[in-house]
């Protein structure tokens, strides 16, 4: 029974490891992105695009941490985005 269960181990670290390799490449992708191509991904499936001058700068401020709550985004892909609507 020991032997099988050295195997397991050895599998399930194995696994884990992989995971944890797979889940930096993911991140590595995802920091390469735009504030516009975040925007696309994430608010443009529910929202159409704000014209310009619709908001002010420090309205956008509160609608990004509102939407990153609303939305469950990260800190740095909320900031590209205010970042491409305050640019925009």
């Amino acid at each position: 029974m020991t032997k099988y269960t050295s195997i397991i181990a050895i599998l399930f670290v194995a696994m884990a490891t992989t995971g944890l390799v797979e889940s930096c490449k993911v991140s590595e992708k995802a920091d390469a992105k735009s504030g516009a191509q975040l925007w696309g991904e994430n608010c443009g499936r529910c929202h159409n695009a704000p014209g310009p001058g619709e908001f002010r700068n420090s309205n956008w401020d509160i609608i990004g941490q509102h939407m990153r709550v609303r939305a469950n985004l990260i800190g740095t892909d909320t900031e590209k985005i205010v970042a491409f609507l305050k640019g925009s």
